[in-house]
């Protein structure tokens, strides 16, 4: 086995990306490079090669081992590898054959450049802010979740709004009565958030988002708060809600619930290629226009 170890994971629904995943593991192969897959992409992948290759579980500890988790797809496969290394601190390096790609950091024409840039090491590691998500039903005990883009709190009823008081460091701040609310991270701001009227924040800012959704209150302006607060949902009726963490996992709430929210110590590492500024890349991924600018002044 080589002493060099990746994890792929790719989304095996689009045909681009199985075909880019053979040339990515064929790549990686020949430099000597071995590469792994969770078993539940190798139970789906239509490819039999890529299907045989060595599967590991497929749970947050899949990564262990790898110097890198390469992930081929848009923002939702990119989440699912943060899922795979999140247990192992593996860094994680996205091929982007969605839409916008937000986290990706290489588009599809420049796979080549990539498989280069592994077998070289040439990356840098990036860490970004993830949420940790405590969820209290009725006195039982509490469940764990978290979250890298954000969590939502939505009605599962079209009937019924929300009835929600949001507290900030153990203090109330406001009730309001809306369809639901957003936390976000600043790596969540240009997702959920940002649909729901939220600020773009740049990822070096250390902060957490609330973003009230369709709120009917006098107070209900998105808020940046401290990394260092606790954030606090309850629901005030026996209106029910679900809980999604990343859009990815969810869970029923039923009234009179409590959900805190808490920067995590454990960040999630991104792996970059190029050092290009937020700027660039925001102005790139939303196509925003430019023309005219002459840059700064002496």
């Amino acid at each position: 086995m080589s002493s060099r170890q990746v994890l792929l994971v790719v989304n095996p629904r689009r045909e681009p990306a199985v075909r880019m995943a053979r040339l990515v593991v064929d790549g990686l192969l020949a430099a000597g490079i071995g590469v792994r897959i969770a078993n539940d992409d190798a139970s789906r992948l239509p490819d039999p090669e890529l299907a045989a290759l060595p599967s590991v579980p497929a749970d947050e500890s899949a990564a262990a081992g790898c110097e890198l988790v390469i992930v081929l797809g848009g923002d939702g496969t990119i989440l699912r590898g943060a899922e795979r290394a999140r247990g192992t601190g593996v860094p994680i390096l996205g091929v982007n054959l969605g839409h916008v790609g937000f986290l990706a950091e290489a588009e599809s024409e420049a796979v080549h450049d990539v498989i280069d840039a592994i077998v070289r090491k040439a990356w840098q590691v990036e860490e970004r802010l993830a949420l940790d998500i405590t969820v209290l039903i009725n006195g039982y005990d509490p469940i764990h979740a978290w979250a890298l883009n954000d969590l939502s709190i939505e009605r599962d009823s079209r009937q019924r709004m929300l009835d929600i008081v949001v507290e900030v460091d153990g203090r109330p701040l406001s009730r309001w009565g809306c369809d639901g609310v957003v936390a976000a991270t600043p790596t969540g701001s240009t997702a959920y958030a940002f649909s729901a009227g939220g600020p773009v924040v740049w990822p070096d800012v250390s902060a957490m988002l609330v973003v009230p959704l369709a709120a009917h209150a006098l107070f209900a302006r998105p808020l940046v708060v401290s990394p260092d607060s606790v954030i606090a949902f309850e629901l005030q009726d026996d209106a029910p809600a679900v809980l999604a963490a990343d859009g990815r996992r969810s869970l029923d709430l039923p009234g009179g619930a409590r959900v805190e929210v808490r920067s995590s110590s454990q960040r999630v590492r991104l792996a970059r290629l190029v050092a290009a500024p937020f700027t660039d890349r925001l102005v790139a991924k939303f196509a925003l226009p430019v023309q005219g600018w002459r840059g700064g002044t002496a």
